[in-house]
């Protein structure tokens, strides 16, 4: 049984409430109480601080049956912001959304450097500029969440960027000494996978999402909270050894999953062998599209390889949903049936596996909408962006 204080109790009265209004995207009173179980007096008494607060608004719905028109609650979309950013190599994305993760605004920098005192001030300068545009509401930005592609520690301190000379960066101490705002700094795939959530697969608590991009990274959450692991650097399973004595890895093994079923190793590969300077997704598609026997065999060792990493997944977290962010496998026929058809172990259970919707977008939308919930003090969050 659960005891606290007036105040504890409170606060997780309102966080049922918040979360059951903004799930349901239109409800009244009545059906908050009966589905959160709470009476109709703590229900007023809570709704009526959160009118008080700008963050729910009251609409008066038309209705033709007899007696008093039915007043619905909300969350009130625009009484503040969140803003994602995505520090990727050669490029920082930015997405400002509002309260309900609708992308409010969007941009992205190209950058010639990796080196840390050289990003933060750019960092600084876009997130200023963000703060003095959107000053239109209540709130302003509510938080800021950074996705990083490396290490981040539990205590949000970047261990590790394979592409960037960075170990042991406080990026969240020296932008909180420039701003007040909560600022929070996660892994990118964890974002990724908490956008598949909270936007796409409002059904399941648990599950697993493998970026196949620049490496292989895998994002979890397990009964909606992220799996971390001892210090926070669980999900590098792209380095999971799946060719013993292979192609050596930049992490000093060698055989390394992503060294044989990302993206970016089967399109380096391409270009060694092929001796092309370039070469695009599109220069794949129009290849499998003409029927080239090269591309075709590569494209199906990629999936073999795929899928001993993905039955490794499914044997050690039993994942409810699995969703793989790759273009290769958007662009490549049947590729999700082509995986299954590999995944024919008697122990290995899951009840879906998809390709992404969102794709590299993702990130930064995960970004806000954790922002989000964090501001909410909310559980989890069901959203759907408008088209």
């Amino acid at each position: 049984m659960i005891t606290g204080d007036a105040a504890y109790i409170k606060k997780l009265n309102r966080s049922l409430i918040l979360e059951k209004i903004v799930e349901e995207g239109m409800i009244s009173r009545a059906d908050i109480s009966k589905a959160t179980a709470l009476t109709r007096a703590t229900i007023s008494a809570q709704v009526t601080d959160l009118l008080d607060e700008g963050l729910i608004i009251e609409t008066q719905l038309e209705h033709n049956s007899v007696g008093r028109k039915p007043i619905m609650l909300s969350l009130n979309a625009t009484a503040g912001y969140a803003l994602g950013i995505d520090i990727e190599y050669g490029q920082l994305s930015f997405t400002l959304s509002d309260l309900l993760g609708n992308p409010v605004s969007s941009k992205s920098i190209e950058i010639s450097t990796t080196e840390y005192t050289q990003i933060l001030p750019i960092l600084i300068q876009e997130i200023k500029s963000f703060e003095a545009e959107f000053t239109d509401n209540r709130y302003g930005i509510v938080g800021i969440v950074i996705a990083i592609h490396g290490l981040v520690s539990k205590d949000e301190v970047i261990h590790f960027v394979p592409r960037f000379p960075w170990e042991n960066i406080h990026l969240k101490q020296d932008l909180e000494s420039e701003f007040n705002i909560d600022i929070y700094i996660e892994n990118n795939a964890n974002l990724s996978a908490f956008a598949e959530r909270v936007y796409i697969h409002h059904n399941t608590d648990n599950i697993l999402c493998a970026t196949l991009y620049s490496g292989i990274g895998m994002g979890m959450l397990l009964d909606n909270e992220f799996f971390r692991g001892q210090d926070g650097f669980a999900g590098e399973i792209g380095h999971m050894i799946v060719v013993p004595k292979g192609k050596p890895c930049t992490c000093g093994n060698q055989g390394c999953w992503e060294q044989y079923a990302s993206d970016s190793s089967f399109m380096s590969d391409l270009m060694k062998e092929k001796n092309l300077p370039n070469i695009t997704y599109d220069d794949v598609q129009r290849l499998i599209a003409e029927g080239d026997e090269d591309i075709v065999t590569r494209m199906e060792d990629f999936l073999y390889y795929l899928s001993i990493g993905l039955n490794n997944m499914i044997n050690m977290y039993n994942p409810n949903t699995i969703v793989l962010d790759s273009e290769l496998l958007r662009i490549y026929p049947n590729s999700i049936e082509k995986l299954k058809e590999n995944l024919n172990s008697s122990i290995s259970h899951y009840r879906e596996l998809s390709i992404s919707t969102i794709g590299k977008e993702s990130v930064r939308m995960g970004a806000c909408a954790f922002a989000i919930k964090q501001f909410l003090g909310v559980p989890m969050l069901n959203l759907t962006v408008k088209k």
